[in-house]
C-alpha cells in the first residue's frame, strides 16, 4: 500500500477532489497497482487511481497515446450511433494538470486516473451462460466499433507480446541460464512446451500472415476485464494499456482462455480443470453477433488456433518468468509462477484434444448469424 502522502502528491496533480484517507487496494490485476479513491463530496464521482508499471510498460507516453486514442475512437462510436452513453460504456481518463494523462511523482513512478464506474462489477471466473454470452457480445462490439480504426496507428508498447517464437526464443534463453537453478523442476512443463511447439507457430507462418489482416486489438481479454451491470449485462471493456495491432485470434483466444476453464489460472489441483463447454458456445455465441459482421473467412477459421495458442503462450510466459526469479508477474508464495504454468498447460492439453469440439461450434453459430443476415 501506497503511503498517504506520496498518494496526496499524485492526487493533488490531477484534476479531481478525492478523500485520501478512503484509500484502498481494487481488483485483481497481475502488472499495474490500482487503488479505489472515494469522492471528497457525497454527489461527486469516484475514481480509480494506478500505479503504471513501467518496468512492463517502458513508454509511458506511447502507451497513454495508445488509450486515447482508442478511447475517442470508441467514445464517439458511441455517441453517433446515439443508442448509448460514451461515459458508461466506454472508461473516462482523467487529465492532470499538466494537460497529460499521466502524472510521473518524486520518485519516478507514472500514474493515471478514472473514473471509476457505479454499480458495475467484474468477475474473475464466469459462473454462468449468460455472463459467457454478455462477456463474447462485449469483445466482440469492442472489435467491431474498432474495426475501421486503421492497423499502423498506435504505438507498439510491448513489441512483439503475442509472437510466440520470440517467446519461446525466451524461455529457451531463460532456460539456458537457469540463474536460480530452477530447471530440474520444470523438465516435464519443458518437454510438452517442445512437442508442440511448430504446431503454436501456425501465425508466423507466411500463408497465414497473407491471409489473415492485423486490426487494432485489445491483447488482454480476459472476462475480469469486461464490467457487467448490476443485471450482469455488459457495460464497458477496461484495461487497455495493451491496445496495439495484433491478430482477432489472439484476443479471441485470451478470452477463451479465462472463460472455458472450470477453475481458477493458477489452480493447484489439475483434476479440477475441465471444459465448460456450454460457455465457450455462449461466448461464441455473443462474440459473432457482434464480430460476424466484419469478420473475413480467415478470421473466423482461425479463431480455434487462437484460442489454443494463448493458454500454451502464458503458460510459457508464466514459466519463463518463473525460471528467471519471478520478475514480471506478480506472485503469492514460492512457485506461483510454475503453479500457474502447469494449470495452463493443462488447459492447453484438453483444449488440443476438444479442438474438433470447438470448430463445429464456431461454424454453427456462424451459420445461425449469416443465416439471420439473410
Amino acid at each position: 500500500m501506497q503511503s498517504v502522502a506520496n498518494i496526496v502528491e499524485v492526487v493533488s496533480n490531477f484534476n479531481c477532489e478525492v478523500d485520501v484517507e478512503s484509500l484502498r487496494a481494487f481488483g485483481s490485476g497481475h502488472i499495474n497497482d490500482t487503488y479505489f479513491l472515494k469522492n471528497s463530496t457525497a454527489s461527486g464521482e469516484d475514481y480509480l487511481l494506478q500505479r503504471i508499471n513501467h518496468h512492463i510498460f517502458k513508454d509511458v507516453d506511447q502507451l497513454t497515446q495508445n488509450m486515447c486514442r482508442v478511447i475517442a475512437h470508441l467514445k464517439n462510436k458511441v455517441k453517433t450511433q446515439g443508442a448509448g452513453d460514451p461515459d458508461k460504456e466506454v472508461m473516462t481518463l482523467i487529465p492532470a494538470i499538466d494537460g497529460k494523462y499521466y502524472y510521473r511523482d518524486s520518485t519516478g513512478d507514472y500514474w493515471r486516473l478514472c473514473l471509476f464506474l457505479k454499480d458495475t462489477r467484474s468477475y474473475d471466473v464466469v459462473e454462468n451462460t449468460t455472463q459467457a454470452f454478455q462477456g463474447g457480445e462485449a469483445f466482440g462490439k469492442f472489435q467491431k466499433m474498432l474495426s475501421d480504426l486503421p492497423s499502423g496507428l498506435l504505438f507498439d508498447v510491448i513489441p512483439d507480446f503475442h509472437n510466440i517464437q520470440k517467446r519461446l526464443a525466451a524461455l529457451n534463453e531463460a532456460a539456458g541460464s537457469d540463474p536460480l537453478d530452477r530447471m530440474k523442476k520444470v523438465l516435464p512443463e519443458l518437454e510438452y512446451i517442445s512437442t508442440h511447439a511448430q504446431q503454436m507457430l501456425y501465425f508466423q507462418q507466411p500463408q497465414q500472415q497473407l491471409a489473415l489482416p492485423k486490426r487494432v486489438t485489445h491483447n488482454d481479454t480476459k472476462f475480469n476485464n469486461v464490467l457487467l451491470d448490476k443485471n450482469d449485462q455488459a457495460q464497458c471493456v477496461i484495461d487497455l494499456d495493451t491496445v496495439m495491432d495484433g491478430y482477432i485470434a489472439y484476443d479471441f483466444g485470451d478470452a477463451i482462455r479465462t472463460i472455458i476453464n472450470t477453475a481458477a489460472e493458477d489452480e493447484a489441483d489439475l483434476d479440477k480443470i475441465k471444459l465448460n463447454m456450454p460457455l465457450f458456445e455462449a461466448y461464441t455465441k455473443g462474440y459473432l453477433k457482434e464480430a460476424g459482421q466484419f469478420l473475413t473467412g480467415s478470421e473466423v477459421d482461425s479463431l480455434v488456433m487462437g484460442a489454443l495458442l494463448l493458454p500454451y503462450m502464458q503458460a510459457v510466459r508464466f514459466l519463463t518468468d518463473y525460471i528467471s526469479g519471478d520478475h514480471y508477474f506478480k506472485v503469492k508464495f514460492d512457485g506461483h509462477n510454475l503453479q500457474r504454468t502447469r494449470a495452463q498447460l493443462q488447459l492447453h492439453k484438453l483444449l488440443h484434444e476438444n479442438a474438433d469440439a470447438l470448430q463445429t461450434i464456431i461454424n454453427n453459430e456462424m451459420a445461425v448469424y449469416q443465416q439471420k443476415q439473410a
